[in-house]
């Protein structure tokens, strides 16, 4: 199982949606690809724009379908990034 700290690639404040793009693409699809689970872990992360959440996970999600959330583990999330979270996840179910 892979941790990816999101503070380390976006700081307290994740809005970037590069960066976002760069850890899906680098360090999220391959894990998919292979099934294995990882941890996206938002320690030290206050907020996060919904841009840098969409293009964080929702091409993974397009591309393997919602199935691909059994692998992916969201950890040390505040009540802001866990709503932002699911508002990207519920629009990207609607949508398979």
């Amino acid at each position: 199982m892979r941790e990816i700290k999101i503070y380390d690639f976006a700081g307290a404040f994740a809005e970037n949606k590069d960066v976002a793009r760069e850890i899906r693409i680098k360090h999220i699809t391959p894990f998919i690809e292979k099934k294995e689970e990882l941890i996206l872990n938002f320690e030290g992360v206050t907020g996060a724009t919904q841009s840098f959440i969409h293009a964080l996970i929702s091409n993974v999600i397009r591309e393997h379908g919602s199935e691909c959330l059994e692998y992916i583990n969201f950890k040390q999330c505040n009540e802001t990034i866990k709503k932002i979270i699911s508002i990207v996840v519920e629009y990207m179910q609607e949508g398979l």
